[in-house]
């Protein structure tokens, strides 16, 4: 997102927490859309309002209410942007995405989930709150070439741990790990001590990065 987004995120958080989703929708697809935004770009007006929404919450300065509001708001924004999503190429690479065991914030998970489809990989989005031995076994039975893990809340880091450890077991060294969500924020030392290969950044990097761990050269 460049800085000619940013009167679009201040326009849009309005609209979430007034709770209107018309004017959300009309300012994604009417005044975005309509008028040659990229849907890429778009994608980063919700992330960086949703990051906006996280912190007010974290502060108090909104109610959980507001939250789930704005939440639902930017879920239905998204279903209406999935299917104008550019979509490059196959590359030939499965990527899993999923939400750590009682995480309920799937927001950027998904974001991070419908990047990676429009880099050309191939994405099983498995959702909020997946179940660790259900994770475990999912990439046991069918091992992806990249996992990405999330985590929203601080309290949920262990699960990302466990997650993350117990899912290398049972995988083996054809698995290569990427962790993303707002807990990261507070623990940046957790992807080195995980040997993470691809650790939390916004969305674009952490394509940048899978692909070059993954030996994917980029789009033509």
């Amino acid at each position: 997102m460049n800085s000619a987004d940013l009167p679009l995120v201040e326009s849009y958080l309005a609209a979430q927490l007034a709770g209107d989703r018309k004017v959300a929708l009309r300012l994604m697809l009417d005044e975005g859309l309509a008028r040659g935004v990229g849907v890429a770009a778009l994608y980063g007006v919700v992330e960086a309002a949703q990051h906006r929404i996280g912190d007010l919450w974290q502060e108090n300065r909104i109610t959980v209410a507001q939250e789930h509001v704005a939440t639902a708001i930017s879920q239905l924004v998204l279903a209406y942007l999935y299917p104008q999503l550019p979509r490059q190429p196959a590359n030939g690479k499965q990527v899993m995405v999923a939400c750590v065991e009682d995480e309920l914030h799937d927001m950027g998970a998904r974001v991070a989930a419908d990047f990676f489809e429009m880099a050309g990989f191939d994405v099983r989005f498995l959702g909020a709150s997946v179940p660790h031995d259900t994770l475990v076994a999912s990439v046991r039975e069918s091992p992806p070439d990249l996992l990405v893990l999330s985590a929203a809340m601080t309290f949920h880091l262990p699960a990302l741990r466990g997650a993350v450890l117990d899912s290398r077991t049972a995988a083996g060294d054809r698995l290569r790990v990427a962790i993303g969500g707002h807990a990261l924020g507070w623990a940046p030392c957790l992807a080195e001590q995980l040997a993470i290969e691809v650790p939390h950044a916004p969305a674009p990097e952490m394509i940048h990065t899978a692909r070059r761990v993954l030996g994917v050269e980029p789009a033509a």
